[in-house]
């Protein structure tokens, strides 16, 4: 129902009601009657504005005039409502732009913060790798203030930037080398077919575990260990080459890096324990070969043989020579004592050379070459006296036994052959899985294990050749292999830059 005004008859928007007649009123109506009067317009008694009782109803909505009565009219409100339409328009496309400005900022700083952030691992990475060095290097000795120059062997002849004259083998040296041999194969002769009573036997071998993993012997900034050797006198003693330029020795037994030798220019690939003398004798592709003071990490004596990089060394059991090859086709018989090269010869087939041991004897020695060759060289007349052809690819290994009659060979074609040096011919053929890199090959000081290192690490046994144990704990190539005293335990390298030590738990 309506509510009607009594005085103005409209719908009012506060209607009050009079409690003297009961009729509703406009509130500001009654309330100027009132004031001019001062009693209810219907009744005529006394009325006072307090006295009136206000009802409570929703909010009256008056209709909207008719505007759009005629074309002008509706063309005029249709233009309002387009004007209005891109003005909003305008202004959300603004607010996109904006809005495209400000995401683009955010992933620009947000690619920024994430350059920062990735420095910023990579110098933590730095930091802890360098900490992790400084940590075990608490044992090194200190190097003296005065750090005396290496001697350049160019005191033999010939300028230090230029290989050196070669001053010839003497018939003392050839003599010093006889007597040697005579007197290895006299021992060799004595021990007989008996193995040491320290040696672990095949079984043992077996049960062999990794006890030991080392990541920071070399830098992490260029990965990876290239080269091991192990010091036979002081088997805890163990020698790394690596990609960062330096050699590192590290004692296994107290976990702390001995010395770090820095000094060549490039990698360095072949790296020699002295077996009597706290001396270590490193080769690298920057066709430099250095003799390091241990005690002093120093270079004692720099040897430049060769117009490529050095690819093989090999110490002669007298502990006075050294066997160096090279890319450059030559192999260099150089005195470490006095830095004098003695000779150098020609590889007979012009090709260069990848590798090189000698026999335990010191009188006869192999190589390796590019175009799949084994070479048997004798050092006195310094002549090749055998070949052993069967490999296809480079030769990246080989390794003489201790008995003096088997040599080991490794190439780019996934087996290793086994030669009898006294048939010269190939007698055994280990065949490996396909794909399968040879990096390093090694014989145990007694000649009756053979370990393999390359796609993973391996021991046979020898005669037998029957393989013993399989390791695949490194998670890249393996690139040394070296066995422990009486083989007690065995070391690897790598180029995830670890060295791992594998025992009897």
């Amino acid at each position: 129902m309506a509510l009607v005004c009594a005085l103005s008859n409209e719908v009012p928007e506060t209607p009050v009601v009079s409690p003297h007649s009961g009729a509703v009123f406009e509130k500001r109506v009654i309330e100027k009657y009132l004031l001019e009067n001062g009693c209810d317009p219907i009744s005529g008694k006394e009325l006072k504005v307090e006295e009136l009782i206000e009802i409570k109803t929703p909010a009256v909505v008056k209709p909207k005039p008719p505007s759009a009565t005629s074309i002008p009219a509706t063309l005029k409100t249709m233009q309002d409502e387009w004007d209005a339409l891109m003005i909003t328009s305008f202004t959300q496309r603004q607010q996109l732009q904006t809005t495209r400005q400000e995401l683009s900022h955010a992933l620009y700083q947000h690619d920024a913060a994430c350059r920062v952030i990735a420095r910023l691992n990579k110098e933590v990475a730095a930091a802890r790798e360098a900490l992790a060095t400084l940590k075990p290097q608490a044992g090194i000795v200190s190097a003296p203030t005065a750090i005396p120059q290496p001697a350049l062997a160019s005191e033999a002849g010939g300028a230090a930037a230029h290989p050196m004259e070669q001053a010839g083998m003497s018939a003392e040296v050839i003599q010093k080398l006889q007597d040697k041999a005579t007197v290895l194969t006299q021992e060799r002769k004595k021990r007989g077919r008996t193995v040491p009573e320290d040696l672990v036997t095949a079984d043992q071998v077996k049960s062999f575990l990794t006890v030991a993993s080392h990541p920071g012997l070399h830098s992490a900034s260029v990965p990876g260990i290239l080269a091991l050797d192990i010091n036979s006198a002081d088997h805890s003693k163990i020698l790394t080459g690596g990609n960062d330029k330096n050699a590192t020795v590290f004692n296994k037994d107290t976990e702390q890096v001995v010395a770090i030798l820095k000094g060549h220019t490039k990698k360095i690939t072949k790296v020699i324990y002295h077996p009597n003398e706290d001396t270590v004798i490193t080769g690298s592709p920057d066709m430099n070969i250095r003799i390091w003071h241990v005690p002093t990490s120093q270079t004692q004596l720099l040897l430049r043989c060769h117009e490529g990089p050095v690819t093989g060394l090999s110490l002669h059991p007298t502990g006075d020579y050294l066997l160096s090859t090279s890319s450059d086709k030559h192999w260099a018989f150089s005195d470490i004592r006095t830095g004098r090269l003695l000779t150098k010869v020609i590889d007979t087939a012009e090709v260069g050379l990848t590798t090189a041991q000698f026999h335990p004897d010191g009188l006869i020695f192999g190589t390796g070459t590019v175009d799949s060759q084994v070479k048997i060289w004798d050092l006195k007349e310094q002549s090749n006296v055998a070949n052993f052809p069967g490999h296809t690819g480079p030769i990246s290994a080989i390794s003489f036994s201790e008995n003096g009659y088997y040599l080991a060979t490794a190439a780019d074609d996934a087996c290793v052959k086994l030669w009898d040096l006294r048939k010269l011919k190939n007698f055994k053929t280990i065949q490996l899985d396909d794909g399968y890199e040879v990096k390093d090959l090694c014989f145990d000081q007694s000649g009756t294990y053979l370990a393999i290192a390359g796609t993973d690490v391996r021991i046979y046994l020898c005669k037998q050749w029957q393989d013993l144990k399989v390791f695949n704990d490194h998670t890249a190539l393996a690139t040394g292999v070296r066995f422990g005293k009486h083989a007690q335990y065995l070391a690897s390298t790598s180029m995830d830059r670890t060295l791992k030590l594998y025992a009897i738990e």
